[in-house]
């Protein structure tokens, strides 16, 4: 490799070939690459990057070094290919979504050898990679996350240093625990409309419509805590809205799956969690059962 920020990248898969891609257009950064699969180095190194026979080939010459391989097994046999030849100036960053204690053991094994770790999952899938509109989400040092953040930079739109070591994937973590059970709460819904006899697509686009203009689950997590939210603060009357819309359309929605013969098992835990989750109160629609009643017999 050339004169410049010295990068390696290991794992040219779906998302770390769009992410080597980034870095191999970016002033200031000089790219070697390496995967077990020929055609993703072939396209690599028509984009400029040099191609490394093996990881600790790619490691000797490396400032920083970027992982993004499959697993937890993938990622301890890089970095014990990389600590064997690698000089005290690399800072390795762990891009794959690992086990939450699997950062700390990584940081301990490398600090005898002078390397410092990250770990920094990336959030955004393929098309952010691609786009360059990725959020990296870093655990680390300050040291690390300062001799790293200019790769970091030029892969994504959004870097955020959630704290130390083991932050970035348990960022991670918490954002994708929302992203599967938003996903399972769409196919609750899938299949209620399908029962209802409308159109699986036209909701599908509705969805992806107004959740560009409310901006979907992110609209509600501007609180810096989770507690109980008091009645003279600013966030009581909006979420008091929130919760009030909220158990009226679960309760009617949960009654039409009744009516309707579907089974839909997290809506009725939203009905019953959403409240307290939020750090409220139930509207009275809940609180009282008799509300509740008239309200499912006058909507069936």
């Amino acid at each position: 490799m050339s004169a410049g920020l010295q990068v390696g990248f290991v794992g040219l898969g779906n998302i770390g070939k769009p992410m080597a891609l980034r870095l191999a257009a970016a002033d200031g950064i000089s790219l070697g690459v390496h995967d077990v699969a020929p055609g993703p180095l072939e396209e690599l190194a028509a984009a400029g990057a040099t191609v490394a026979s093996s990881v600790p080939e790619l490691a000797a010459d490396c400032d920083v070094l970027c992982v993004m391989v499959r697993d937890d097994e993938q990622v301890r046999d890089v970095m014990g290919q990389v600590l064997g030849v690698a000089g005290d100036r690399l800072t390795v960053v762990v891009h794959s979504t690992v086990a939450p204690d699997t950062p700390r053991a990584l940081e301990v094994t490398a600090a005898r050898h002078g390397v410092r770790v990250l770990d920094a999952p990336v959030s955004g899938g393929g098309m952010g990679a691609a786009a360059g509109t990725l959020a990296i989400l870093v655990g680390g040092s300050d040291d690390a996350f300062a001799a790293a953040h200019p790769v970091l930079a030029a892969m994504s739109s959004k870097v955020v240093h959630a704290g130390p070591i083991g932050a970035g994937t348990r960022f991670k973590l918490a954002r994708n625990l929302m992203h599967f059970v938003a996903f399972t709460a769409a196919t609750e819904a899938q299949r209620l409309a399908e029962a209802a006899g409308l159109d699986l697509r036209a909701l599908g686009d509705v969805v992806r419509h107004t959740d560009a203009v409310t901006g979907g689950p992110g609209a509600i997590m501007h609180r810096e805590t989770t507690a109980p939210i008091a009645e003279d603060d600013f966030w009581f009357g909006v979420f008091e809205h929130v919760v009030a819309l909220g158990e009226k359309d679960l309760t009617f929605a949960t009654a039409l799956a009744d009516e309707l013969g579907v089974d839909v098992p997290l809506a009725r835990l939203a009905l019953e969690r959403l409240a307290p989750g939020l750090g409220m109160p139930h509207s009275p629609l809940l609180a009282d059962p008799a509300a509740d009643d008239t309200a499912t017999e006058e909507h069936p």
